[in-house]
């Protein structure tokens, strides 16, 4: 059991990578918070991983909302008494816009999920952390975080960001016991694509030139193997890196 007794909340776990997430901490002897927008698919995932004889909970939360992120913390100190690990996973698609097409509605909802929505988590969980003197941060930033041909304007700045966020954070409490890294999956099979709306000719067009070099689409199962070793003791010295997952499509 390598999260044993760990109390861990997943944000986007209704479905997705989010959901295996929750499934491997669970299995792996976490207790976890399994939140998302869909609540009844929160509650879904939350009852099977009870019933497989793991301990979780579900929970409604619009992470572009503060209330609603403020209501996740407490409730998850109300059902387990401390917070071990935040895996930011929560997040959604653009329609591939360049920036000569992107509206400011479209550019501020992006952020509002993708990058706001971590920042005010990880405020939040980074003063549990210092009260308690330990927690991990893992991130889930996408390939589309280190490269610029993996998506539109909007969601390739706003997963930048949270790079950004990821390293700067573990380097400033890097003395006092809190951990941050971030995942960059390639190409997973999830149901992201949902989220995309007004989809652009011409950035699609420029996109599929990057995404022509994927070796393979991955699993969610594969990319929650890595956010168990991110979460665990085991990666007790790594620190402030985006590691990526995607077969290799980002070394080209």
């Amino acid at each position: 059991m390598r999260l044993q007794d760990k109390v861990a909340i997943v944000t986007g776990a209704a479905s997705g990578m989010g959901k295996s997430i929750a499934e491997a901490y669970a299995k792996q002897g976490a207790k976890v918070v399994v939140s998302d927008y869909n609540l009844e698919g929160a509650e879904t995932v939350a009852a099977a991983i009870k019933a497989a004889g793991g301990e979780a909970i579900a929970n409604r939360t619009n992470v572009a909302v503060l209330a609603d992120l403020e209501n996740l913390f407490a409730e998850t100190k109300a059902a387990f008494g401390k917070l071990d690990i935040l895996v930011n996973n929560a997040g959604i698609m653009d329609g591939m816009e360049p920036v000569g097409e992107i509206t400011d509605e479209k550019w501020d909802q992006l952020f509002a999920v993708n990058t706001t929505g971590v920042m005010r988590a990880m405020r939040i969980a980074t003063n549990i952390f210092l009260e308690q003197g330990h927690g991990v941060f893992v991130n889930n930033i996408s390939a589309g975080g280190l490269r610029g041909a993996r998506a539109g304007a909007a969601y390739t700045a706003s997963k930048h960001a949270v790079s950004g966020l990821t390293k700067n954070t573990a380097y400033m409490y890097a003395n006092s016991g809190i951990r941050c890294n971030g995942i960059a999956p390639g190409g997973v099979m999830t149901n992201i694509q949902n989220s995309m709306t007004s989809l652009s000719e011409f950035g699609m067009g420029r996109q599929q030139t990057g995404s022509g070099t994927m070796p393979r689409v991955g699993q969610p199962e594969e990319i929650a193997q890595l956010a168990v070793f991110l979460g665990s003791d085991e990666s007790s010295f790594v620190n402030g890196q985006i590691i990526a997952a995607d077969a290799g499509w980002t070394a080209y």
